[in-house]
């Protein structure tokens, strides 16, 4: 039978629902391999960043980010600053993902307008010379019908579709934009 020690009793007691929990060999886990730069300004793992995406699918919108690492690697300065730059990554790709999904809505708005439009100049076309059979009503309505069609749909399908490509990686930031985050030890 295994002894469980207090910090461990402690640490079981922490864990809730919202919470994500990680086991550090070092600081270092937490950021790229490749980047040397201070904690501050280092790029964040792609590892780390799938792992807590993973994690945090069945969390509510509070997560408690819990990272333990041996205590002789602790360093309280450096905990602040990589909480620092964690909260930033996070708040920046989700600002980055919630600007992106605006601008694709937005150009599907105006596709649509668009599409509406060459529509109804092809219905005013063709009811104001729709005696006259000549080359250029009949070019005007042969561009302006399956144009407006593919404007219109165009549109609805970057404000459907397109706009919730990056629903997931959306909620995933702003779940951990707004989480707290905490350094522990056994």
């Amino acid at each position: 039978m295994a002894i469980i020690t207090d910090s461990e009793k402690k640490a079981r007691a922490n864990f809730n629902k919202a919470g994500i929990y990680f086991w550090l060999d070092s600081y270092g886990d937490i950021f790229s391999d490749f980047d040397f730069r201070p904690f501050s300004k280092r790029a964040t793992s792609a590892d780390f960043l799938e792992e807590a995406k993973r994690a945090s699918v069945d969390k509510d919108d509070k997560i408690n980010l819990q990272l333990y690492v041996p205590r002789e690697k602790r360093n309280i300065r450096d905990e602040t600053k990589i909480k620092e730059r964690l909260h930033e990554h996070f708040k920046k790709h989700h600002h980055l993902l919630h600007k992106e999904a605006k601008q694709i809505r937005n150009k599907g708005f105006y596709f649509i307008f668009f599409g509406l439009l060459m529509m109804v100049v092809a219905t005013l076309v063709l009811f104001r010379y729709q005696s006259q059979s000549s080359l250029y009503v009949n070019f005007l309505i042969v561009f302006l019908e399956p144009g407006g069609w593919f404007f219109f749909w165009e549109g609805l399908r970057l404000i459907i579709f397109e706009s919730k490509n990056n629903q997931d990686d959306l909620i995933f930031y702003r779940k951990m934009a707004n989480s707290t985050i905490q350094f522990f030890s056994e």
